[in-house]
């Protein structure tokens, strides 16, 4: 998948592009069915797949703050993205001279004119240009008249789910609530976060006898407080953990930490870079009564883990 991170390096149309246009973050399951019509629809016209995004998300340039945070961070939706098949990425830096642009101007000059678009899948709530001006009926209109096709997507439903659609606002909720296999069903995989290991309060080796790898999160959606069923991803192999988020109250500092325990592993990695996968919840987080009984608990935390994770690594 080629990447383009400046409209203005476009110096000529992608042959008969196919597009799609969203924030996409999580790249869900509704997002994925969204890639692969264009997909479809660009193989049936030999023409090119595209997708554009934005980055940072337009919501935090326009508001400055509120914003949620973020299911997946740019590396990451670029990943996920780039394995969908599409052949172009195109990744639009959001300012406020971006949003100020009509509908107009950007339908023609870069969709139709910079782009070369001639067919266009969005969802039914799809809005565009300064301060959401347009909307799939206004895109119509200019579709009759610039010779490009439209395409309404219809929403996608959770596997074996209820009426709520698939959208990145459930899955947050979800998220957030410590519904990890729910958020997962969703997504089409599981909820994950990465990060640098850094040096957290240095409890977890000495004085429990059960290292932990802590990550500090930036702007990405962090799980509810809790105790987790992990899989870690390091160096291109995947280990079962269990991981703790919250403040630890059995030691009452109040410092909040994402942390994680790699079973079955030894390496010294802080500065190194590790992927932990939510799959699912165990517990709240507890205040026990000293050392010994919180030890205990790691260990049923640890034995419950196992049996989670255990399909995931059968051979």
């Amino acid at each position: 998948m080629k990447i383009i991170q400046d409209i203005e390096t476009i110096k000529e149309p992608f042959k008969s592009a196919v597009i799609t246009i969203g924030n996409f973050d999580g790249v869900h399951l509704g997002h994925q069915a969204l890639f692969h019509e264009v997909i479809e629809m660009a193989d049936s016209m030999d023409g090119t797949a595209i997708a554009m995004t934005f980055e940072p998300h337009p919501i935090r340039v326009i508001t400055q703050n509120g914003h949620p945070p973020l299911i997946t961070l740019v590396e990451q939706k670029t990943e996920l993205i780039g394995k969908a098949g599409l052949d172009v990425l195109i990744c639009v830096p959001f300012t406020m001279a971006f949003a100020a642009l009509s509908a107009r101007t950007f339908v023609e000059d870069i969709l139709v004119k910079r782009i070369g678009m001639k067919a266009i899948i969005v969802g039914q709530d799809y809005t565009f240009g300064h301060k959401r001006e347009g909307n799939v009926a206004l895109l119509q209109q200019y579709a009759d008249e610039l010779g490009f096709k439209v395409v309404v997507a219809d929403w996608i439903q959770p596997p074996k789910g209820n009426n709520n659609r698939i959208s990145s606002t459930a899955i947050r909720k979800l998220v957030m609530d410590g519904r990890m296999k729910k958020a997962g069903k969703m997504l089409g995989r599981n909820y994950q976060i990465r990060g640098t290991v850094a040096h957290g309060r240095d409890r977890g080796g000495k004085l429990l006898g059960i290292p932990t790898a802590n990550i500090n999160l930036h702007d990405e959606l962090c799980p509810k407080v809790g105790v987790y069923a992990v899989i870690v991803h390091y160096n291109g192999k995947r280990y079962q953990g269990v991981a703790n988020i919250g403040y630890s109250p059995t030691f009452d500092d109040h410092i909040f930490t994402v942390e994680a325990h790699i079973l079955d592993f030894k390496e010294d990695i802080y500065g190194q870079k590790i992927m932990v996968n939510f799959v699912e919840r165990l517990r709240d987080e507890k205040k026990f009564s000293g050392i010994h009984e919180l030890i205990e608990q790691i260990d049923l935390d640890i034995a419950d883990a196992r049996k989670i994770l255990a399909p995931h690594f059968a051979s």
